[in-house]
């Protein structure tokens, strides 16, 4: 039987726990990968899922869309990461992020332009790379629920939108590099994710 993606509505505190990272002398973390491709390829509006989003707490990641001008397309990148780590930050974003596990709840959220990511592929290498603009910020989300930070506690400002209100305010309020250089600044502090 494959895994439901777990949401705010009921599973909140579970979604809020910190990830283990994978170890890769122990299988379990093959099982997250295989349900992360199952979820992911069936549905159309993922643009990445973390693995506790669907009831494993490990440290793994699924990219499936990360260029903005192909979010309507049905396509999949399927990019595993295990075990990131964001070594830098830099540069300053602000786009209107949906979750699949925050239910209709879209947040005005700021993330950094460009970060440096070091993560391990499903072979168990060792690689670092840079996404830079929206493939950052589909990252840094999915960063996120690895440490149970939903984009929620984070966002400026909160709308409960249907699919095709979010598609309209983005419309509106497209996504936005306010820079691309300098530090980021938006600490996550736990004032900040209470407010």
């Amino acid at each position: 039987m494959r895994l439901e993606r777990k949401t705010i509505e009921k599973e909140e505190e579970y979604l809020r726990q910190i990830s283990k990272p994978v170890d890769f002398k122990n299988n379990e973390w093959k099982k997250a990968i295989e349900e992360l491709d199952y979820f992911c390829k069936h549905d159309d509006n993922i643009m990445a899922m973390a693995s506790v989003q669907l009831g494993i707490p490990l440290r793994v990641i699924y990219l499936k869309k990360t260029d903005l001008g192909r979010l309507e397309e049905n396509y999949n990148e399927e990019r595993i990461l295990i075990n990131p780590k964001i070594i830098k930050e830099e540069g300053l974003t602000r786009y209107w992020e949906a979750c699949a596990s925050c239910l209709n709840y879209t947040g005005l959220v700021e993330r950094p332009y460009k970060i440096e990511v070091e993560y391990f592929d499903i072979e168990g290498k060792k690689h670092k790379e840079t996404f830079e603009g929206f493939e950052s910020t589909v990252l840094s989300h999915e960063m996120d629920h690895l440490d149970g930070i939903l984009h929620l506690d984070i966002a400026l400002k909160i709308k409960n939108l249907t699919k095709e209100e979010r598609k309209e305010l983005r419309k509106k309020e497209p996504y936005q590099i306010i820079r691309k250089k300098g530090p980021y600044t938006v600490i996550k502090s736990k004032a900040r994710l209470n407010n």
